[in-house]
């Protein structure tokens, strides 16, 4: 509706929910329905009225921004209607890294299992291996961000979706790591009269998609003013294609963990 109002000769919609049938009461409240089409199905299978557009905009982010792969499916719609010289948004998404210290919180989730009521259980750290979603508390970061993934809507092809890379991370403060964290920023940019940009980053306000964490099995020490290295590989899971694989490596430890 905002885009009939900005003065969109036409807008179509798709969506595969049932909430669809309410938007279209809505539309209709609104006296919108000659100008706005709503379509229920995936934009793979459904025919639309029209051969090409020229903006496409879609909340596709998922945690980790990957998750769910619900960008693939733009992608397609891209290729497959964007008119030349149209937009996609947002259009620029950036995933980063921080190192965290919080050595409660992993001792009540990972170190925990080295001594449950006097019982060695540490073999369940690795039964264990999902990442966390939650917001983070800005005190507990202890390095500079490093940017692991540059995206271009407009360029990206869905096999660049699975990715690896290489990082260092500035620490900031004296203390011990005890998990990488996750976050993504998204931008409008193209043909915008004013860049636009959302930070799902632990310093910013708070979001749906708060943080991904990733809880070291093995916390180590770093001093304020090194660089941590390490390295980063993602790919989706073949048996879930919605979910993801990450693979991380830092201090000469390497361990994978589930975004599902």
């Amino acid at each position: 509706m905002f885009a009939a109002k900005a003065g969109a000769r036409k807008v179509l919609g798709i969506d595969q929910s049932e909430i669809l049938y309410q938007a279209m009461d809505i539309i209709r409240l609104n006296m919108l329905k000659d100008t706005i089409v709503l379509i229920k199905g995936k934009i793979e299978e459904v025919h639309l009225p029209l051969e090409k557009v020229d903006v496409i905009v879609s909340e596709w982010m998922g945690y980790f921004l990957l998750f769910e792969s619900m960008l693939d499916s733009v992608l397609y719609a891209k290729n497959k209607y964007l008119a030349k010289g149209g937009s996609v948004y947002p259009d620029i998404c950036t995933v980063s890294l921080l190192a965290v210290s919080n050595v409660s919180i992993h001792a009540d989730r990972i170190a925990f299992w080295d001594d449950v009521y006097g019982f060695n259980m540490s073999c369940m750290k690795k039964v264990i291996p999902e990442a966390a979603v939650e917001v983070l508390d800005p005190k507990t970061l202890i390095s500079d961000s490093c940017c692991i993934k540059h995206i271009d809507c407009h360029t990206i092809s869905i096999s660049d979706l699975e990715f690896s890379s290489d990082f260092p991370l500035k620490i900031t403060k004296t203390s011990m790591c005890t998990a990488i964290t996750v976050y993504f920023d998204i931008y409008f940019e193209k043909n915008c009269h004013k860049r636009v940009m959302f930070s799902m980053g632990p310093q910013s306000t708070k979001t749906h998609w708060k943080q991904t964490v990733f809880l070291l099995e093995k916390p180590f020490s770093l001093k304020a003013g090194e660089s941590l290295k390490g390295k980063v590989i993602v790919h989706k899971n073949k048996k879930d294609p919605r979910s993801l694989i990450v693979t991380l490596t830092v201090n000469n430890s390497t361990q994978t963990s589930g975004l599902r």
